[in-house]
């Protein structure tokens, strides 16, 4: 993979040379904020680990509550660092407005179902029904085509015909029942009534719901912070996650430990931790759903309060995203 990769990169970036033009910057002393971005990796990183780790140490050990604090005062150093600095890595205008708040507590609800889908499924697909890692990638494949379907052929017509709100909404039905009719998965499924189903409600859960929420943030977006907005969402999809995922991963271990000391069978007990996690992601969805409802707006509403925002000042766009 690293020698087919690598000849990629470069040709990307000698064509990133030859074809974009050349900018610049307000430079690295005043458009880098270095220290944050340490202090979000690092409560990130603790955060996830103390996560995994709790399955082991448990969630009131000493070394899960020591580095889970560590973790919040590393995050809330960060926040309070971008609430004073001039040129913050995450300004935190951005979350004056409900579409952009909104939207990116929703993506981060909505990809840890998702991740958990694909993670965990993979692990019971091959552990438990005993797939090849070939047969994996073939069992997921139907949610991928739907998904890249969707997204290019038809969200967009579905956003401008009964608005990217309702769109939204729809999608994370579609992936909230995929994800309970997953928790049903038996230890000896059958692919086409267990799991392709899933993979065709899944896929088109986030067919309709990624473009919408795109929309709804960028909605709720500054002209000069369309950039930083689109960021924002995508950086919520690594973090929610990667956050997430150990939180489900954790979960699970804890209930297969649980039902193999009741005596169940390995595969029995891995199926039920599995079970757990879909359920788990399954709740988040519905929550992303309520959220949805109740605090998204509009685009046009979004859009008058942005123009309002917007400042007047002849500064260059770029100084307001650094």
């Amino acid at each position: 993979i690293f020698f087919i990769n690598l000849p990629v990169g470069v040709a990307v970036t000698l064509l990133a040379l030859r074809l974009v033009d050349h900018t610049e910057g307000i430079g690295l002393r005043r458009g880098a904020d270095l220290p944050g971005a340490l202090l979000l990796t690092a409560g990130l990183m603790l955060g996830v680990y103390s996560l995994l780790e709790a399955g082991e140490q448990g969630w009131g050990s000493t070394q899960t509550l020591g580095l889970g604090g560590v973790s919040i005062a590393l995050l809330a150093a960060f926040v309070a660092r971008q609430a004073r600095i001039e040129n913050p890595l995450m300004p935190l205008r951005l979350f004056q407005s409900r579409n952009v708040s909104a939207a990116n507590v929703i993506m981060g609800l909505l990809v840890v179902g998702f991740f958990g889908m694909f993670f965990l499924g993979a692990l019971y697909l091959q552990g438990i029904l005993g797939y090849s890692a070939l047969e994996v990638g073939l069992a997921f494949l139907p949610s991928c085509i739907v998904m890249g379907t969707l997204s290019l052929g038809y969200a967009e017509k579905l956003i401008m015909g009964i608005g990217p709100k309702a769109t939204l909404v729809t999608g994370l039905s579609f992936a909230a029942v995929g994800l309970v009719l997953f928790s049903r998965a038996p230890v000896d499924a059958n692919y086409w009534v267990d799991v392709a189903p899933v993979q065709l409600l899944l896929g088109a859960g986030a067919g309709l719901s990624f473009p919408a929420l795109m929309t709804l943030a960028m909605s709720g977006a500054t002209p000069s912070d369309a950039g930083l907005a689109s960021g924002l969402v995508n950086t919520t999809v690594q973090v929610g996650g990667a956050v997430g995922l150990a939180v489900l991963a954790t979960l699970a271990t804890s209930r297969t430990e649980g039902l193999r000391a009741d005596g169940e069978s390995v595969a029995a007990a891995l199926n039920g931790g599995y079970h757990l996690a879909y359920l788990v992601g399954a709740a988040l969805t519905v929550v992303a759903i309520v959220v949805a409802v109740v605090v998204l707006r509009s685009p046009a509403s979004e859009r008058e309060e942005s123009h309002a925002a917007e400042p007047s000042s002849g500064e260059p766009a770029y100084a307001d995203a650094a």
